[in-house]
């Protein structure tokens, strides 16, 4: 029995081979040279020669496989190199390898054709842009910060009719005014307006009382101006004005008597007067007219308002020169605010 294992062990081609198999020359010696034997023993325990070429064919074929694989993983290792910018030319691969041709009465396997892998097509590489350095937005520009304008205050007369605007930081200063009856008494109030130095600049009258004189003058209009929040009881408008005020002579139209100075027409010697009110627009004329008053009426009596100027000064302003220049002054402007923002109710 170990004689016949080792002439069976003998005819495998598996057994006999060395450890490093060479495909081609296994092939061409099982393809070449088959061995033939005999022994005493009865054939039903030996391979038939037909089946041992089915299997060395079988055996090359799976051989052919394998040598087929690692060919094809060589060449896709070697068409995977480094990416470049243009596609890397595609390698012809010639194989040295001898195909098998099977004999007649046996019906080889097909030698698998190992199909390459395409070559890989790489992308252009895309180009990144230079970052562009990032500008902060410009802050928007604001208007530059106006000082609160202040709100003036209003002074209101007792009765509750009566009322002006003050320039900040200016006062009010009352005292009872002129009346005829008890009766008239408590309506009869003067309001001295101070500035913020404490100087009476401005009085103002409400009451039921007036009195007054006039003369003639030679007006110049330095500047007027509606007051809308005041109308006289008769409906004609009532007007803030500066002028400058020239006295004249009154003529005398009696009869003569003894001792009687001529008559003298034409303008007093002596400065100008400035006056600075509110009146009725028939009070307040250009040219040689009477003075006037600036008494304004009022349903709950009389109304007056004027700018106390320095009674220290004759004239108030040494030249006409310097009371225009005045007027572009902040004291005058506030005291024209003032007076323009005079409302009875």
């Amino acid at each position: 029995m170990d004689s016949i294992k080792s002439q069976i062990s003998a005819i495998d081609p598996l057994a006999n081979e060395p450890t490093e198999v060479n495909s081609e020359e296994a092939l061409a010696r099982m393809l070449t040279g088959p061995r033939v034997f005999s022994d005493s023993h009865p054939t039903a325990g030996v391979v038939s020669l037909a089946d041992r070429r089915r299997r060395k064919v079988r055996i090359a074929g799976g051989l052919l496989l394998g040598a087929a694989a690692v060919t094809a993983g060589v060449l896709v290792a070697a068409n995977f190199g480094p990416l470049t910018t243009a596609p890397a030319p595609a390698v012809t691969v010639n194989s040295t390898e001898a195909t098998p041709t099977p004999s007649a009465s046996t019906t080889p396997t097909p030698t698998p054709t190992a199909t390459p892998s395409p070559t890989p097509t790489v992308a252009a590489p895309v180009t990144t842009p230079p970052a562009v350095p990032t500008v902060p937005a410009a802050a928007p520009t604001l208007a530059p910060t106006q000082p609160p304008v202040a709100i003036p205050q209003r002074f209101t007369f007792p009765d509750g009719h009566l009322s002006f605007a003050l320039p900040d930081g200016w006062s009010v200063k009352t005292e009872q005014g002129p009346y005829a009856t008890e009766a008239d008494k408590a309506a009869s109030t003067i309001a001295r307006v101070l500035d913020n130095a404490g100087t009476e600049l401005a009085v103002i009258f409400n009451g039921n009382y007036g009195d007054g004189t006039a003369g003639l003058v030679d007006r110049t209009i330095l500047d007027r101006a509606v007051v809308p929040g005041v109308r006289d009881n008769s409906g004609e408008l009532v007007e803030f004005g500066f002028s400058s005020n020239q006295s004249q002579y009154i003529p005398y139209e009696g009869p003569p008597y003894e001792g009687m100075p001529s008559p003298r027409t034409g303008p007093v010697e002596g400065p100008p007067t400035y006056i600075m009110d509110v009146r009725k627009s028939s009070e307040l004329k250009a040219g040689i007219s009477s003075s006037g008053t600036n008494q304004v009426r009022v349903p709950n009596g009389i109304m007056s308002a004027y700018v106390q100027f320095d009674s220290t000064k004759n004239p108030a302003f040494a030249t006409p020169e310097a009371a225009k220049a005045w007027m572009n002054t902040t004291q005058y402007a506030q005291l024209k605010s003032l007076l323009l923002s005079l409302s009875y109710e």
